[in-house]
């Protein structure tokens, strides 16, 4: 058998400059350098394939075409002539004086409902009393002085027919008898003028007495004190102008005028539907067209005409001069297929269109419909479409699919 040695094997002597490490630290050198170079190569193929992607789908991908749409609806629909009108009464009257003197009192103050007949002002009526008795003086006076031109009148009246019949017995001279004659004539124009001067005197008194009603200034109809011009103690001068005191208005009915510009009257007839709301309420008053005033306006160089309508208001909610929103209503229909009017463009009323309409199913259908009335915002369909459809109204084209969806959404 062969022995074994206990002895140990022998280590490579090492030396002070490490000659017996030098061959192992070399092949680990060489494997780090090996995986760096792998790794490098492994990176740059990562971004090689990347960059690829990228411009295939650049070059190659296709923005997916979302659909912004709007659903078929059914409603109420209405195509009107919009314009800007005021609140006036019905009726009113300027109030003024026809008399001159000091306004001495008021009865109403502005707001007061009046009837016909109540006492509005007093007016000072010294003067009037004054010219009253005036006439009576002169005609009393007048009425004295009768008595003597009848007098004379009878008498020359006698002479006259006297020397008629001395005149035919030639008893007379020609001369006497033409005075006679013209005593008579004097005697009748002085009978006559005093009777005329008589008349005007009664005149004068009738008209003092009219004046000295009219110190009393009644209503002439029943409504509400809208405006006082005057104030009391003014001094009031009729004989130039007639002074305006205040006005009366019946507002229990209101009439509304609407500014509609010449390029919407053509539009507009009586009898037709018209409804307004006033700032601030949005309740609506409904009426009809009354008339059209045929003188236009000429406003900021656009001419208007006014349309007038009447609106009851017996709990006088309506006030004078409120602005009105007014819609004139050319033609309406209700419970009747909607769709947006961007959907259609600039097509008209009973054009027939066609529209792309998006299916359940994705797919994008041709369809032709056809347009009954066009409001401002949604349009009639009178035939091609049903209710919930989804009619096509703009294409987005976009690569971003959350983004795209997003706006198709809002879209509709």
């Amino acid at each position: 058998m062969k022995k074994i040695s206990n002895n140990p094997v022998p280590k490579p002597e090492m030396t002070s400059n490490n000659e017996a490490a030098i061959p192992q630290s070399g092949r680990h050198a060489k494997l780090r350098a090996f995986m760096k170079q792998r790794y490098v190569w492994l990176i740059g193929a990562i971004l090689v394939v990347i960059a690829g992607f990228f411009i295939y789908h650049w070059v190659f991908g296709k923005a997916k075409v979302l659909y912004a749409t709007a659903s078929v609806e059914r409603g109420n629909i209405e195509n009107a002539v919009v314009a800007a009108g005021i609140v006036q009464p019905i009726k009113y009257v300027d109030v003024g004086a026809q008399t001159s003197g000091l306004l001495k009192s008021l009865k109403v103050m502005r707001g007061d409902q009046v009837e016909k007949g109540q006492l509005l002002a007093e007016i000072d009526s010294t003067l009037t009393q004054t010219a009253i008795t005036s006439a009576k003086a002169t005609l009393e006076n007048m009425t004295s002085q009768r008595s003597l031109k009848q007098a004379q009148l009878i008498l020359a009246k006698l002479q006259q027919n006297r020397n008629d019949s001395l005149f035919a017995y030639h008893s007379i001279s020609a001369s006497d008898h033409d005075i006679t004659q013209a005593n008579y004539d004097v005697a009748f124009a002085d009978a006559a003028s005093l009777s005329a001067q008589m008349k005007q005197a009664s005149a004068s008194i009738n008209t003092a007495k009219a004046n000295l009603g009219y110190t009393k200034i009644t209503a002439p109809m029943a409504g509400e004190v809208v405006s006082i011009s005057l104030l009391e103690g003014q001094t009031l001068n009729a004989n130039q102008q007639a002074p305006n005191i205040m006005r009366l208005a019946d507002i229990s009915t209101v009439t509304v005028w609407a500014q509609v510009s010449e390029a919407d009257i053509v539009r507009v007839k009586p009898n037709q539907y018209v409804y307004f709301t006033i700032l601030g309420d949005t309740h609506r008053w409904n009426g009809i067209v009354r008339q059209i005033l045929p003188t236009p306006e000429l406003i900021n160089n656009v001419v208007f005409y006014d349309v007038l309508f009447d609106i009851p208001n017996p709990e006088r909610e309506l006030k004078i001069q409120m602005t009105a929103q007014v819609f004139i209503v050319l033609e309406q229909a209700k419970g009747v297929l909607l769709i947006p009017t961007a959907a259609i463009g600039n097509a008209n009323e009973g054009a027939e269109i066609k529209v792309k309409v998006l299916k359940a199913n994705g797919n994008v259908e041709l369809r032709t419909i056809k347009i009954g009335i066009k409001g401002e915002i949604s349009a009639e369909v009178k035939s091609g479409l049903k209710e919930k459809e989804l009619v096509v109204i703009r294409e987005i084209k976009a690569k971003d699919k959350t983004k795209s969806a997003l706006s198709a959404q809002k879209g509709r």
